[in-house]
Order: C-alpha cells, then sequence, then structure tokens
C-alpha cells in the first residue's frame, strides 16, 4: 500500500494535506524533488515544542495535521526479522554466523531479511498499525560488541571475540539491511551497544566499565569505527553501563568526541531501553528526569526507548536546553524516516514495492539452510566416525537439544512455518531407525527418565548421537534467560557443561558405539571429558530454522564441514580474568597464552588442507601496501571449502601487542588434488600496532605473518598446517586516528 492509502487508513490523507494551508509552496518537506535535509528542516520548523517532543521516545505518535504517521522506533532483526506476527525467515544465531567467517553470503541474507522486514512493515501499514514494536524499518541490529569473556549471556548475538571478524561480518549486516540506492533506505541498522559493552548482565544497569587506552582503540572501538565511517550504518545505539565514570549514553568520550567529533558520525543515536532512567536509579548520576533527559540529549543521544525524555519541556523551561538543540536531535530521526520513504509516494521508493511473498521464499529458505552449514565447527573426528557410514541403519538419539525448536532459533527471533529440528531430520531420512529419549534436560534428569534406560534405547544401535549443550532460555539477556544454578541473570557463573550430560555420555561411551557429540551453545563450553573420550563432536551453536538438515547432511556426508570458531574454547574457569576487568589481559586468542580445548579459527574437514610458500616482500617502506600470499591444497579425498586464515604479529618488537592478530581471510573451495593461491593486501593502517598509550601507529621494526587453518598461538596439535614469514618495516613511523 502506498503513504497514501495509509494516510487514508489513519484518516489524513495526502489529498487532505495537500488542500490544508501545508500544501502550499512553502510545505516542501512534501516536495520529494528536494534534497532531504531542506525537507527535514521544513518540516521541524512547523512543529510545537510538544510535537518535537512526542517524536523523540521510540512509541512516536502521529501528529495528523502535518502527516506524520504513527511509528514505533524498536524493530530487532539479529539473525531475521524477530518477534514478528508474520512467519519469517530464521538464519543461525551471529555466533554461529560468525562461524562462517563468510561476510559475502551474509550480505546475501542480510539482503533476504530486509526484503521481509519491508514486507511485514508494509503487512503493518496496511493493518494501519506502526505504532506497536516489531513493526517498523529502524531495526536494532546488528550487536557488534566484543565476546571478551564467555560467561556472558549476551555474546551469541555478536560476531565472536576478534574485532576484525566483526568488523568484517558486522559490515556485510550493515549493507545487506540498508540496501544502496543513494536516496532511501531499504531499512536503517543500528550498531549496539555503543562501546564498552559485554556484561555482567545482572550488573549492567550500573556497572561502570573502565579500559586503558590501547584496549579501547585496539578492540572496543574498531567495529563500531568500520561500521560507521565504512559501511554507513545510520544508527547507533548507546549502552546500560557507563564508562570511566559516566553513563555511556551521556559520555563525554565516546558520543561528544569519539562519535560525533571525530567519526563525524551522522545518523542517529537511540538508547538502550529504559538507559536514561539508569542515570537516575542505577548509576545514580542525576537528580532526576528533568537532568536526565536533558543531558542525554545533548550528549548526542536522539532517540529514547523508554519515558524519561516527556520531562524534557521542564528541562527547557529550567534552561537546562534549548529547544534549538532540542531541533539538532528531533533532525537526525526525521531524516531517517524520509529516508525511509515515510513521506513519499510509493512511486519515488525503490524499495515500497517488495511483495509479502517474500516472506519464506525458496531462495531465503535455501540460505538458512546453507549458512547453518556453514556456521556448523567439526572439532574432532576420530576413528572414522563421520561421515556416518551406509552401514549405519539404527541411530539412537538422546539429548535436550535432539527434538528442541526452541533451542534453534536462538534469541531476538522470528517464527518460521517450519523449524527442522534433529529428530525431524533423522527421521526424514531413508532407511535410518531412530531410537529417541531426551532422557535429561540441561542441568538435571527429566522426570520419569533414569540412566538405566539407556541400556534399552541403545542395545542395538549402530551409532549414538549426544545433542546437548546449552539454550538462549540459560544463557541470554537480562530477565530473559538464567534463573537457575550455573547462570544467573543471563550470564553463566561458570564455562563447564552441565554435569548431568558427562554423566550420560559416560555411561553411553561403556556401550563401545560409535558416538557423536553435538554441542547447541551461544558461547564456549568446556567439555574436556567429551573432548578426550567422545570420538566425534560437533558444535551447532544455535542453528536457526534448518538446523537439524544442516546436521544430517553433515552426519552424512552430503555436505563437507567447514566452519571455524569465531572464540577461544577455554578448558577451565580458573583461565579467566573476573568478568567485570574489561582489561583484555589474558582474554581472547590475542592474549591468553595457556593452553585451550579449542582455539580461535579452528575447525576440521572431512578433507586435509596444505599450506606452502607464503610469499611476501622481505622488506617494506612503512608507507607501503604489502601483497601476501599462499598456496593451499586439498590433499585429502573429499570436496570441501577452507577458511584461509593471515594473521600479524608484532610480539617480537612491542612488547603489549597482541600475540597475534586476524588481518585476513578468505574462503575457498577446492576438489581433492586441486591448489588455489589466496592473495592478501595489506595497507600500512593493517600493518599498524595501538601502543600503551593509545596511538595507532605503524613504524621501522619486524612483523611475523602467519597463513593456516587457525590462528598460530594455538598448540601444535592445532597447527592446521600453518606456514609464517618476517617482514622488516623501515622509514618514517605513520600515525592513524583509528
Amino acid at each position: 500500500m502506498n503513504l497514501r492509502g495509509y494516510f487514508s487508513l489513519i484518516t489524513v490523507c495526502t489529498t487532505a494535506i495537500a488542500s490544508s494551508v501545508y500544501a502550499d509552496e512553502k510545505a516542501a518537506y512534501l516536495d520529494p524533488t528536494l534534497p532531504i535535509d531542506v525537507r527535514v528542516d521544513n518540516l521541524v520548523s512547523r512543529m510545537t515544542l510538544d510535537e518535537k517532543i512526542s517524536q523523540m521516545t521510540h512509541t512516536a505518535k502521529g501528529i495528523e495535521r502535518l502527516g506524520i504517521p504513527d511509528y514505533n522506533w524498536w524493530s530487532e532483526c539479529l539473525h531475521g526479522v524477530a518477534r514478528s506476527k508474520e512467519r519469517v525467515t530464521v538464519f543461525p544465531q551471529p555466533i554461529g554466523l560468525a562461524a562462517t567467517f563468510n561476510p559475502e553470503e551474509l550480505q546475501k541474507a542480510a539482503d533476504m531479511i530486509s526484503d521481509e522486514a519491508r514486507a511485514v512493515y508494509n503487512a503493518s501499514v496496511k493493518a494501519g498499525n506502526t505504532i506497536d514494536c516489531y513493526t517498523g524499518l529502524t531495526f536494532w541490529t546488528p550487536n557488534i560488541n566484543i565476546f571478551r569473556d564467555p560467561r556472558w549471556g549476551r555474546g551469541h548475538e555478536t560476531y565472536g571475540e576478534d574485532p576484525y571478524l566483526t568488523s568484517q561480518m558486522g559490515m556485510a549486516m550493515v549493507r545487506g539491511l540498508q540496501g544502496d540506492d543513494p536516496t532511501y533506505l531499504k531499512t536503517s541498522a543500528c550498531a549496539k551497544h555503543f562501546a564498552v559493552h559485554s556484561g555482567p548482565e545482572p550488573l549492567r544497569h550500573q556497572f561502570d566499565a573502565v579500559t586503558s587506552k590501547k584496549d579501547l582503540k585496539e578492540t572496543y572501538l574498531p567495529a563500531f569505527h568500520r561500521l560507521v565511517t565504512e559501511a554507513g550504518v545510520t544508527g547507533v545505539m548507546c549502552a546500560y553501563n557507563s564508562y570511566e565514570g559516566q553513563p555511556c549514553c551521556g559520555n563525554n568520550q565516546l558520543m561528544r568526541k569519539i562519535l560525533l567529533h571525530d567519526w563525524k558520525f551522522d545518523g542517529y543515536v537511540t538508547s538502550d531501553c529504559w538507559a536514561i532512567a539508569d542515570f537516575i536509579y542505577g548509576h545514580k548520576t542525576h537528580p532526576d528526569s528533568i537532568s536526565a533527559s536533558a543531558d542525554a540529549v545533548l550528549h548526542g543521544t536522539d532517540l529514547e526507548c523508554g519515558a524519561v525524555y516527556k520531562s524534557l519541556k521542564n528541562a527547557v523551561e529550567a534552561g537546562l536546553i534549548t529547544e534549538q538543540q532540542i531541533d539538532i536531535s528531533l533532525k537526525r530521526l526525521m531524516k531517517i524516516r524520509f529516508r525511509l520513504g515515510m513521506f513519499d509516494d510509493d512511486a519515488h521508493n525503490p524499495y515500497a514495492g517488495i511483495p509479502h511473498d517474500v516472506l519464506e521464499s525458496e531462495p531465503h529458505k535455501q540460505q538458512a539452510l546453507e549458512l547453518a552449514r556453514q556456521s556448523m565447527v567439526l572439532l574432532k573426528n576420530d576413528k572414522g566416525v563421520l561421515p556416518l557410514s551406509p552401514k549405519v541403519k539404527k541411530i539412537a538419539l538422546i539429548g535436550p537439544n535432539a527434538d528442541n525448536g526452541t533451542t534453534q532459533l536462538g534469541n531476538y527471533n522470528g517464527f518460521p512455518s517450519e523449524n527442522i529440528t534433529l529428530l525431524d531430520a533423522l527421521k526424514a531420512e531413508p532407511g535410518i531407525e531412530v531410537a529417541y529419549a531426551p532422557v535429561s534436560d540441561f542441568i538435571a534428569l527429566k522426570d520419569g527418565y533414569d540412566l538405566n534406560m539407556l541400556d534399552e534405547l541403545c542395545k542395538d544401535a549402530d551409532v549414538i548421537i549426544f545433542a546437548g549443550g546449552l539454550s538462549p532460555t540459560l544463557e541470554g539477556e537480562e530477565g530473559d534467560a538464567g534463573g537457575i544454578e550455573g547462570f544467573q541473570g543471563g550470564d553463566k557463573t561458570s564455562i563447564a557443561l552441565p554435569a548431568v550430560q558427562t554423566e550420560i555420555m559416560e555411561r553411553l561411551s561403556a556401550f563401545k558405539k560409535p558416538i557423536v557429540f553435538v554441542c547447541m551453545s551461544g558461547s564456549a563450553i568446556s567439555f574436556n571429558w567429551e573432548s578426550e573420550n567422545i570420538p566425534a563432536i560437533i558444535q551447532a551453536w544455535y542453528g536457526g530454522q534448518s538446523a537439524g538438515t544442516a546436521l544430517a547432511d553433515i552426519l552424512f556426508g552430503r555436505y563437507n564441514p567447514s566452519g571455524k570458531l569465531p572464540i577461544t574454547f577455554y578448558k577451565s574457569d580458573s583461565d579467566l580474568p573476573p568478568m567485570e576487568d574489561y582489561s583484555m589481559k589474558g582474554r581472547t586468542y590475542r592474549y591468553f597464552d595457556g593452553d585451550v580445548l579449542y582455539p580461535f579459527g579452528y575447525g576440521l574437514s572431512y578433507s586435509k588442507f596444505k599450506y606452502e610458500n607464503l610469499k611476501c616482500p622481505k622488506s617494506a617502506d612503512t608507507s607501503d601496501e604489502v601483497t601476501v600470499s599462499v598456496d593451499v591444497k586439498n590433499v585429502g579425498k573429499h570436496y570441501g571449502d577452507e577458511i584461509v586464515q593471515l594473521y600479524l604479529s608484532h610480539k617480537g618488537e612491542i612488547e603489549e601487542a597482541p600475540l597475534c592478530q586476524l588481518a585476513g581471510f578468505k574462503r575457498v573451495s577446492l576438489a581433492p588434488g586441486e591448489k588455489k593461491t589466496v592473495e592478501f593486501k595489506l595497507s600500512p593502517r593493517d600493518l599498524a600496532v595501538v601502543d600503551e598509550y593509545g596511538d595507532i601507529l605503524t613504524g621501522p621494526g619486524s612483523v611475523e605473518i602467519y597463513a593456516g587453518g587457525v590462528c598460530p598461538t594455538s598448540p601444535q596439535r592445532f597447527s592446521a598446517g600453518t606456514v609464517d614469514t618476517r617482514l622488516e618495516l623501515s622509514g618514517e613511523v605513520k600515525k592513524f586516528d583509528y
């Protein structure tokens, strides 16, 4: 339906506007041929102070006399249009998408998600309802916080622990969501939560994060910087917590200096929901809603998800903020709405005609399946257990995630018409008999079940599959997850696999049959006994609507696994610093120098790949672009994909440098015996290191360069044939802003 039709539904039609005093030659905001900034200025000039303030909370009521429709800014599409009444396609959870190391395919998925978002929005307009949550086109996605601690409950919303990988995947998501029209946005993406935010969940409303200048520049800001300056993200969400004594949504350094002044961000900033109320009741930095609302707007928080901004008129009357200062924020908000086409006839908007039948279309479902396949990481495959032999006729399927549609849909999810679990997929396999029982939930045996019943279940099975791990009902956002032993406010209190699951697998191993452990989780779990004793392990994340089909394709060898870990799997809680400590010392593959269960970048294939002939100049100037190439060959018997990873290390020159740092990656497809040369271009900025003062520098010295199928700091048993060389840099020191 076009805008005129919508206005008729809310009793404000374009024809009526055209006949009013506001549709004369002065009503520039109604003229789609004029620049958007001119139109925005004209519209805002016609609004009263009360009307302006009414547009600065997430539930923006329409203004009939100006033809401004109702609008709710709060929508989500973390891995598909979320929480809609419509049936939609659900892709893997972002941590699983990160494991694909495939931004090109993620951008395709994001483009499909934005198609479905337009279809959902069009249906909402047709129904005359755009004031409810999850009906709009402003999506508070992606979450590009760094998953620095595996106990953080919301880590599975992110793209992992590495700033470079997070940047690449985040930019792909933004570009797919926003489209490429120079005037109109397909949807508006939003980078969250700016900027030093990753738990603890139960403390987020009063927690004060503190970092070194080095960690801020090296770890917490890079992804936000690239989404703002390269991908053109149109929204940023500031975080609940405070940073170095000031709430993030009212922070001098993060908001005023970095985001607005240094990066010149010209989109809109929204608070996280009820984060402005935390100024008063959580952080206790402001005495009342009048001062809190004024301070947030003056720091650049244009929109509040909440209701504190209703006090802005009192703040103006008290002299804490002027109407002209409010106009700055309001114009940013209205510009987004103009760019989304809300004031123009459909004929002007290339995205307005996206039909309803794009929802769950066949290409979308196929993309969800393909990304689920690519996301899954084969962690162990001893004794030729996988792929399953054609002789397998009966499978014993056990565990809390064997038939759990809630788990695989993740969080901030939509709802598909068909959600295929592992049990569904195995039952659909021709000639396969499945004996199924959950036996336990995640932390305890289920009522009516005991370990003795495993004897009958498994006695004549050819193979046993235990599908366990965790669930987004246990790890997630404060208030949405947790509340049982081992979980608190969404966070985990331990990274250990719940003991009951190990107890069951110990019993299963006594049958001396092939066993596969399928772990569905959004975070790293320490399953040390399983790693030593279970012959085959697949990390399946929360794989979306096609998780079961993807797993079956891998189990039966129709798809060769290719996923790589976007996070480090540690061995023990004792490996982790306190969660409240935001220093990166001892965290992630870049700074943890101990032994690990499975390292960043790790993942097996049914084939094997050999790396050789790593080439780069022996020396270069600090202002030169450097070309690095490496040969990778499939020396196995199966066609497959390999993710070639490039790492740099300045550790030999600068003591505080990371052990190594991901600087590039490429997915290549190789037939048995096939060899390809993979090339990377490294700019002077790519070769830079952040010093202890937060300065980003490329200077004379030695840079170690590694290429392979896993990070080079991992123990030898995970080496994946990593090759290395050394580059000597000379010349003047180059300094970069970010």
